[in-house]
């Protein structure tokens, strides 16, 4: 990347000759390296689309940049570019108005999804029909992936932290990137520090001018000049400023979009510097010039301090200016907002944000909805308009990475209002298995026919489907069928047994007597007893766990765990016709290096890795389960009094000192 950096020698020595010391030392510059948030060099961009659904719909229909054009919904608008603007046209003018004011605007309704249909479309007559047309913004989606996957590309892969803010906006901390230029462009930073102290200051940069080209620098603060020698923060954020340009460049190039930039020590700064020269520019806020740049804004602008806290503040305070906010003593701030939102509002509106770029923002749930004028009125047309969510909801999760199984949701919620009255259902969603569009849709058929079932639910002014609970998906591992041996296999292990058995006297290959097992047993759910080669390449559970939290999170009303899914249900009545048996535990075909390293506490066994001893304990605990429900009701709350004097190593059914009174047959121990 070519520098900037106009070198020329420093404008002034003191009078005994040694050097000037900069104000950052060279722990500083470690922790520039790190990305670290409390580094006082560090950099951080946000870039911002320009009317981003105006310019999706400019580039889609290859209009000229100077032609009107606004994005329609029903019969307002929702999105005007920056010509239209010149016309005195804002969002959400009616449009007829629109029309008036600038006779040449090019309209264009956005995408939506048609009753009945199974892809969005854009439709001439969509704003017309809105009872039975969905807005879908998935064309706006997909070139906002399309323009990340741009700015990725742009920066080195291995220097990157990027970070998703909205649709149409991207956090970038440039900091390790700009550490790195730093020291290809300044070899004496490469030295140790004097007597190799990292709190020793660094060398002032060998530099009196920077040259900003064509970025919007905001004025130092009072009592600063431009004439002061720059500090290694001012070389750090231009070279920030560089690299935003280069990205801003490639975007513009590759896919014919504008975005304005703002580069700055923390990101509420940039998202200030971004929006502040719009369209198509760059602004830089340099620390000498935070307190000259927050004092025009109002704090209603800073994200966090609208809305309700913000009219808190302006109620309290008289004032919506930072400016005269910046007079308030933190003690009073403290006072009337309350101590942890004092101190943070006394710290934000003084450009003190120390919130980190989150490479990975994840989504903790997603919606699709519809309000019905006019109403819905049959479970026909409902479940029409259920499909329409499904559909979009799945492809936002394909963009999650569901077919990759990098994440998927756990839950999915159904929401229907009518009248005065909302009803809402929720379902845990398999796992274990391919999530597709038609799993999705048959879950939220069920759940419309149990609300459906509560009756009086016409007309339904509005319904809503949600996914939540996302994980991250676990690859390589086997669910519990793969353990289990059914049909024909199980029927053939079972004569192998048999004859066995004849030969051997009802002994098994070990010797040793054949324990009956109980026709219901936990343990006819167990092919193997030991995990085999096989287990251990797959990192297989041998006893997965339903998930309490998802368990406890459903309505009320809603059904049971396992009645959603009754093909699951018919499938273990299946099972329990089947003959299933323990394999035999004998040596294993494949020959297993033993490693000492891996040992089982419980019986002392060697593993040869650490997943094949995760599965081998996961046995043991299936094995505690086996006889705790062999050794007892399944139903019990606590021990039997007639029960066995073995008791089951991990129950969760023993009575704590001094609960409830003795059992019949048990008797109580005098103490003292």
């Amino acid at each position: 990347m070519s520098s900037s950096l106009s070198f020329q020698p420093s404008s002034s020595l003191p009078d005994n000759n040694q050097p000037r010391k900069s104000r950052f030392t060279y722990r500083q510059l470690g922790q520039l390296a790190l990305s670290s948030t409390a580094c006082p060099l560090r950099v951080v961009a946000h870039v911002d689309l320009d009317a981003f659904y105006a310019q999706c719909e400019m580039v889609r229909l290859g209009v000229a940049e100077d032609q009107p054009l606004a994005v329609q919904q029903w019969q307002g608008l929702i999105a005007i570019n920056y010509p239209s603007r010149k016309f005195g046209l804002s969002r959400h003018i009616p449009i007829a108005e629109a029309k008036k004011l600038c006779p040449d605007i090019i309209l264009q309704h956005v995408a939506t999804w048609k009753e009945g249909d199974e892809k969005w479309a854009y439709h001439d007559d969509a704003s017309k029909n809105i009872a039975t047309h969905k807005v879908s913004l998935d064309p706006y989606r997909l070139e906002s992936r399309r323009i990340l996957a741009c700015i990725k590309e742009t920066l080195p892969a291995h220097l990157q932290t990027v970070e998703k803010a909205s649709i149409d906006e991207v956090f970038m901390d440039l900091s390790a990137q700009v550490h790195t230029i730093m020291l290809e462009t300044y070899p004496e930073l490469t030295l140790p520090p004097p007597g190799n102290d990292p709190n020793e200051n660094l060398p002032l940069p060998p530099t009196s001018v920077l040259d900003w080209k064509a970025d919007t620098v905001v004025d130092l603060n009072s009592g600063e000049t431009e004439y002061d020698d720059p500090d290694w923060d001012d070389v750090a954020i231009l070279l920030g400023s560089e690299i935003v340009r280069t990205v801003r460049a490639a975007v513009r190039e590759k896919l014919k979009y504008t975005c304005s930039g703002g580069i700055a020590h923390n990101k509420m700064l940039a998202k200030l510097g971004s929006g502040h020269m719009k369209p198509n520019q760059q602004t830089v806020i340099r620390n000498r010039a935070v307190q000259q740049f927050l004092s025009d804004f109002k704090f209603a602008k800073i994200r966090g301090l609208g809305g309700k806290l913000g009219d808190q503040v302006s109620s309290a305070f008289g004032t919506e200016s930072v400016k005269d906010l910046l007079l308030v003593p933190i003690e009073q701030l403290k006072q009337k907002i309350g101590d942890d939102t004092g101190m943070w509002i006394y710290q934000i509106i003084r450009g003190i944000d120390t919130s980190e770029v989150n490479a990975r923002t994840q989504i903790k749930s997603m919606l699709s909805a519809k309000s019905f004028r006019p109403s819905v009125n049959s479970a026909e047309q409902a479940r029409r308009w259920l499909r329409i969510f499904v559909a979009d909801i799945y492809s936002r999760l394909v963009d999650e990475g569901v077919l990759e199984n990098k994440r998927r949701p756990r839950t999915i919620n159904l929401h229907h209002r009518t009248g005065g009255q909302t009803r809402s259902r929720q379902a845990p969603i398999p796992q274990g298995k391919k999530l597709d569009e038609a799993t999705l849709f048959d879950l939220a058929k069920v759940l419309m026919d149990q609300i459906i079932l509560e009756g009086r639910i016409w007309p339904c002014l509005n319904l809503s489907l949600s996914v939540g609970g996302f994980e991250d998906g676990v690859t390589g591992n086997r669910g519990i069928g793969d353990f289990l041996i059914k049909g024909d296999d199980a029927k053939a292990q079972n004569r192998v047994l048999q004859s066995s058995d004849a030969l051997h006297g009802d002994h098994d290959r070990r010797g040793k007597h054949r324990r009956i097992k109980s026709s219901k047993g936990i343990d006819k759910f167990f092919a193997r007893a030991e995990p085999s080669e096989h287990d251990e390449e797959f990192g297989a559970q041998m006893w997965p766990q339903p998930d309490a939290d998802l368990l406890a999170g459903q309505d009320a009303a809603s059904t049971e765990y396992g009645n959603i899914t009754d093909s699951s249900r018919e499938a273990n009545e299946a099972m329990e016709k089947e003959e299933i048996d323990d394999m035999p535990s004998g040596p294993s075909a494949l020959h297993q290096q033993r490693i000492t390293e891996f040992i089982c506490k419980r019986c002392q066994s060697a593993l040869s890795s650490a997943a094949a001893l995760q599965n081998h304990q996961d046995w043991h605990l299936a094995k505690d389960l086996q006889e705790e429900v062999l050794g007892q009701p399944l139903h019990s709350s606590r021990p039997s009094a007639a029960g066995s004097k073995r008791k089951a190593p991990h129950s969760s059914r023993q009575r704590r000192p001094g609960q409830g009174k003795a059992e019949k047959g048990q008797s109580k121990l005098a103490f003292g």
